[in-house]
């Protein structure tokens, strides 16, 4: 069994890479980052719930990805360059100047479209890869007693994508076992929302049930250990992302 990091080691990661993604706005840049992410993240899997949520994270990066990209060709504001294929343009009002929808699309718009979904997607599996590798439950117990409120807050939101993905697959198989042939994503929406939803809201009242955030003084049965390679993590973390920054 591989030994866990500390809870907060990859989201120090995640948000040290981000920080570098962003300011060197590098789309190649990206995706290498995201490649390298993906070999960390199924090299470090244990079968855990929430190891699915950075599949999640890819798909949802691709879908957003896909809708800027078409986003970018049908609307925007005119780039000038190598004409691909030419639109149909539609007229707008005149208060609306400089964007249009339709008309000619070139290379550079159709890149610079690229260029911010991949981005955009990159930003998601780098969070994704963080909550995938780190149960929510261990980041909880890390979060100082002064901030409970965001506590919970917190461990909800990063118990999102763990939940929704084990939720589809319990779904999904019972729906088979039902005899079910065509199982689409509507089928599983509403109970996958309903479900979520009441998971979200058993772990909140569990946490004020046990008196979270009341005392002061934290007591921990396991304390959470930082050690040696949590540290060699951040440290080349942060120096990818001040290589990126001063580029």
């Amino acid at each position: 069994m591989k030994k866990p990091l500390h809870p907060l080691t990859l989201w120090i990661s995640a948000i040290l890479l981000a920080i570098g993604v962003i300011a060197l706005d590098n789309a190649w840049i990206a995706v290498a980052i995201v490649g390298a992410v993906a070999s960390l993240v199924f090299a470090r899997r244990d079968g855990s719930p929430w190891e699915r949520s950075f599949i999640l994270s890819l798909r949802i990066g691709a879908i957003i990805l896909a809708i800027r990209t078409f986003v970018g060709i049908l609307i925007g504001v005119p780039i000038p360059g190598t004409v691909l294929f030419k639109l149909p343009i539609l007229d707008l009002p005149s208060w609306m100047p400089g964007i249009r929808i339709g008309g000619a699309v070139t290379l550079e718009r159709l890149s610079s479209s690229l260029h911010e979904g991949v981005i955009i997607a990159t930003m998601i599996a780098l969070f994704g890869a963080a909550t995938s590798l780190t149960s929510p439950h261990k980041l909880l117990r890390v979060t100082s007693s002064f901030i409970y409120e965001i506590g919970i807050t917190l461990v909800i939101a990063t118990s999102l994508f763990p939940q929704l993905a084990t939720s589809a697959r319990r779904i999904r198989t019972a729906q088979k076992l039902r005899g079910m042939e065509n199982i689409h994503i509507r089928s599983i929406a509403i109970p996958l929302l309903e479900e979520s939803l009441s998971r979200s809201l058993q772990l909140a009242a569990a946490m004020d049930a046990r008196g979270y955030g009341i005392s002061r003084k934290r007591s921990r049965y396991r304390p959470q250990q930082w050690l040696m390679r949590d540290n060699v993590i951040v440290l080349l973390t942060v120096a990818a992302s001040a290589v990126m920054v001063a580029r």
